[in-house]
């Protein structure tokens, strides 16, 4: 156990630091030996903190019910003791932003699920498959924080896991205009059907800063390095509705794409199943085997057949054809808290421990 890095969750009571806690659990590399949150939980153990809030389908981890609950905002007490940290605070936009650059210049690596820090130009925001090379902003960061060791890095919103990998795998027929729709599971609020009933047969047709998110974060995702910042893509141009609907886990979009190059269908689904990245090539832990799969199925993907495909951390893609409007046409899933929110973030903290980013203190 000594050889695996220490990891405090912070936010670690709420749904995203639940799923944070169930997921390292027996994980190979990281192990939770500190657990914070709002001064109110604090001095209680974890088991009494959360009582009957716990969301997870698997009970909590017996080696977690015990642990005694820190404040978050005693940072030098939190990261005394670990070697990086998962933050899924529930504060303002402003007191993540400053709580997680306090949390970095303790010299600890902070590894975000929160959106404060995703446009800090000096902030790599990852999804590994992708953009892995968007780590080596972290330098320039570590110069603005005066740190060694200490940085921040983020994962994008849960919202553009569904088709933006579909559009990174078809980056060499220039895709130059988007348009999509996403269908997005209640537990992206964080909750559950006890606790939003009124989501029960609703559809509601607004998510709040959802739909900006979902149109830029790509661009920054598919942006480059310059001058110490990320410098965002300028195309493909995309624009998106965003609406909750009564599904616990797993964001659907359906997408239209125009192209720059003629595709076929078989040249599509091709680049789709043989996309992979980094953490294919590093064998990270958390890495899907198959990060993409093509479903031929007219009625595929579906969320309760595919939304736990590679553990929660594949992407389903299907009914892809030609449109009349725009080129092509096709459907997206992916797990929202696994691929979207913790499980994305746990597989960027592995890439960013075997690029040798995140060490032991």
């Amino acid at each position: 156990m000594s050889e695996k890095l220490k990891v405090a969750v912070l936010g670690g009571t709420g749904m995203v630091g639940q799923r944070f806690i169930s997921i390292l659990n027996n994980h190979p590399w990281f192990e939770v030996t500190t657990i914070a949150a709002s001064p109110r939980s604090a001095g209680k153990t974890y088991e009494e903190s959360v009582g009957d809030r716990w969301k997870m389908d698997e009970p909590i981890p017996d080696a977690i019910k015990n642990i005694v609950i820190k404040d978050v905002e005693d940072v030098k007490n939190v990261a005394s003791d670990v070697d990086f940290v998962f933050s899924a605070v529930n504060m303002s936009k402003d007191e993540i932003k400053h709580i997680e650059e306090e949390y970095a210049k303790t010299e600890t690596p902070v590894v975000s699920n929160n959106s404060a820090h995703r446009w800090t130009p000096d902030v790599p925001m990852i999804i590994p498959e992708i953009n892995p090379e968007h780590a080596d902003v972290i330098e320039y960061q570590r110069k603005r924080l005066g740190t060694q060791k200490g940085f921040i890095a983020v994962k994008p919103n849960c919202s553009i896991q569904s088709y933006t990998p579909a559009l990174s795998a078809w980056k060499e027929f220039e895709p130059y205009e988007v348009v999509a729709t996403t269908y997005q599971a209640i537990s992206g609020a964080g909750k559950n059907f006890k606790e939003w009933p009124e989501m029960v047969g609703n559809v509601i047709p607004f998510i709040s800063g959802e739909e900006e998110k979902s149109e830029k974060e790509p661009l920054r995702i598919w942006g480059h390095i310059e001058n110490g910042q990320i410098v965002p893509a300028v195309s493909p141009i995309i624009t998106c509705q965003c609406i909750r609907i009564p599904v616990l886990y797993g964001h659907t979009a359906a997408a239209f794409v125009k192209f720059r190059k003629k595709a076929t269908k078989e040249q599509l689904v091709e680049k789709l199943v043989n996309f992979s990245g980094e953490p294919q090539k590093l064998g990270l832990p958390s890495a899907p085997k198959q990060f993409i799969q093509y479903m031929e199925e007219d009625n595929r993907p579906q969320v309760t057949m595919d939304v736990n495909y590679e553990g929660g951390m594949g992407v389903s893609i299907g009914r892809l054809r030609e449109d009349t409007v725009y080129d092509w046409k096709f459907v997206g899933l992916s797990h929202n808290t696994l691929r979207g929110a913790a499980g994305g973030a746990v597989e960027c903290a592995e890439l960013l421990k075997a690029k040798g980013f995140i060490t032991a203190k």
